[in-house]
This record gives C-alpha cells, structure tokens and sequence, in this order.
C-alpha cells in the first residue's frame, strides 16, 4: 500500500446513490454514525465533494451508473452480493464492493453486528470498504469476485428462501384452519429456535422432527395432506425430506 492510501481510503464524506430500501437504509444509518453523506440521490445525480460513492442501485444498473460517476470521487462502490468489482471500471479509481449481509426491509434497518461482505480493486479501495463498514457496527470480512455467486447463493438460501419456506408452512396452516395472521404468530417461535439451534449446534444437532427419527408413517401422513391440500408444494416437500433424510443419515453433510 502506498503512503497515500491512509488518506484515500479514509472517508470523511460519503456519496450514496439510490433511494430504494438499501440507500436510504444505509444512508441513514451512516448519517447517524456521524459520517457527512449527501443523499440517497436518485439515479443519475452526480453527489459533489465526496470522498467515496455508494451506489445502491439493481445489479443491472451498476454499470450505467459507474459512468455517470466517472471522476466524480477517488473512490466508487457498490452494494451487490453478486456483482464484480469489473462492473465499477467506467467510475475510474478505486472500485469497491460493501455488501451487508441483513435483509433491508426499510429504512430503519439496523446493521449493528451484522456481518459485511467487502471487496476492492486496490488495498485501498478494501481498506476503505472495511472502514465504512466498522462505521455503522457491521463485521468486515473480504470475498474474492471469482466467489461472489456462491456467497450470494448461501445468503439468499438462508434469507429469501427462508421466507419462501415460511410462506409454504403458513400455507399449509392454512389448510389446517388457521388464519395466515395467526400462523405467522404460532409458528415464530418454532422458526427462531431452530435457527438458533441451527447456530448453536450445527445442523446435524439441531435437526429435530419425523424425518430426523426415521418416523415414516408420519411423513407419508404429511405428504399425502400436501398432496390432497396443497399440491403445488408436493415437489418442494418431497425435495425438503429428501435432502432432511441425507442430513439426518450423514450423507449429505456439509463439506
């Protein structure tokens, strides 16, 4: 690293570009954390007189966006999982990646202790992604851009398919006569002692139920309600016990 690179990487006033739930969450949050920061702005404003350029804006608009930012800061980052640092060339200097790894809701999501996915073109530009992530209390940790499609798949695995397996349970509450309000109130519970299980244990310890006790007779009951009530979900059912069976039997254990 140069002996530039503290005062590049050291970043007094912060561009954020994108008013979607992710800009004006984090702009929110490092304008709380005393940070100077102009924005969110609406996509193709230019934010003046910053030391780096945030842009939240969809994965496909990055490139676009990176051109409009051509010179306009040292440094110009992007908040995907997925993306390469590649789509940030048109921007000039350092490019960066600052992914939080917490689902953003609204624009009070808070990213204390949250981990925090960076990455930079130069030892600058990830020593100053590191820098704005201990910022707003989120745990840095650097991924390479040949591994950002597995990492993304792991969070949106444990995130967004999360939430399609909730809607799939409060489906079948449903067919069991219980209100979507209710279901989603009676079964929290069972959903945040097993991912804390899961967290604490390990997946093989945590894993707990009829699949797990080799209790078939009960697993073809629960099929053949999915099958009579729900059959749009049989092949998500049956793909879930078979891959619970591995876990269970340890043939399918993580690597």
């Amino acid at each position: 690293m140069t002996s530039r690179a503290p005062d590049v990487a050291r970043v007094a006033r912060l561009g954020v570009v994108g008013r979607g739930r992710v800009g004006s969450a984090l702009a929110a949050a490092f304008r709380d954390a005393g940070l100077d920061v102009d924005g969110p702005a609406g996509h193709g404003d230019v934010p003046a007189g910053c030391d780096a350029i945030l842009l939240c804006v969809p994965d496909a608009a990055i490139p676009e966006a990176a051109a409009a930012m051509a010179g306009a800061a040292p440094l110009v980052g992007h908040t995907s999982g997925a993306t390469s640092l590649s789509a940030l060339a048109a921007a000039g200097g350092h490019a960066f990646g600052l992914h939080p790894l917490q689902t953003v809701a609204g624009s009070g999501t808070r990213f204390v202790a949250c981990g925090c996915a960076v990455a930079g073109s130069t030892d600058v530009a990830v020593e100053a992604a590191r820098e704005l992530a201990l910022r707003i209390g989120m745990r840095p940790f650097e991924i390479d851009d040949s591994r950002r499609a597995s990492y993304h798949a792991a969070a949106s695995i444990a995130s967004n398919f999360l939430v399609t397996l909730e809607a799939a349970a409060e489906s079948m509450a449903g067919a069991a006569g219980i209100e979507p309000a209710d279901a989603r109130e009676l079964l929290r519970p069972l959903v945040r002692s097993a991912v804390e299980n899961w967290a604490e244990l390990g997946p093989e310890r945590a894993l707990t139920g009829p699949v797990a006790r080799g209790d078939w007779k009960t697993v073809e009951a629960q099929r053949a309600a999915v099958e009579a009530e729900r059959p749009e979900l049989l092949e998500l059912f049956d793909a879930l016990v078979a891959r619970t069976r591995e876990l269970a039997t340890g043939d399918g254990q993580p690597a």
